[in-house]
């Protein structure tokens, strides 16, 4: 038996460490759960950007759509290429109105044989739809928000879709 441990000496030690311990582990825990949460909200709109960037590019639309496209957007109809190049966000701070942090998605994409602005404006927010519209359904948040999933909710977060970038 050592001599210190007659005094408790190393029952105190011991205590000591697993304190300073709980202090480090507890905001270390907080923070990466947190990222998680925006980790797990940008591969849903990326999902989504993706299921949009599809359906823009082999021109299938809800019947509405299509009907307005068929007379207005004659281009979009058709077939084309649609990618995805990246997507990013602004961390734009606490939302006073949602009291969550708000995060603005910026989504470039790229579509050569779309050249007229309008045109990429709809297959725009068809993407920024899709991407929304995603986060929505992982985080199970679609009754808060309105049928274009605009702003989009996660738990801790509000998202928002600037105007697709287009390369």
């Amino acid at each position: 038996m050592l001599s210190d441990d007659i005094h408790g000496q190393l029952t105190m030690e011991f205590l000591i460490l697993l304190g300073f311990s709980l202090i480090i582990s507890i905001p270390l825990i907080i923070s990466v759960a947190d990222s998680n949460e925006l980790n797990q909200a940008m591969a849903a709109s990326r999902t989504g950007a993706l299921d949009g960037s599809l359906s823009d590019g082999l021109a299938v639309y809800p019947g509405d759509a299509f009907k307005d496209y068929e007379v207005e957007h004659v281009r979009l109809v058709n077939p084309s290429c649609v990618k995805i190049i990246k997507i990013d966000y602004i961390n734009q701070g606490l939302s006073p109105a949602y009291n969550k942090t708000k995060i603005q998605l910026r989504i470039h994409a790229s579509a050569p044989q779309v050249t007229d602005k309008l045109d990429r404006n709809c297959l725009g927010d068809r993407i920024n739809f899709y991407a929304r519209k995603k986060i929505c359904e992982s985080f199970h948040t679609e009754n808060l928000t309105n049928s274009l999933f605009n702003p989009a909710f996660s738990n801790n977060y509000v998202f928002t879709t600037a105007d697709i970038r287009w390369m």
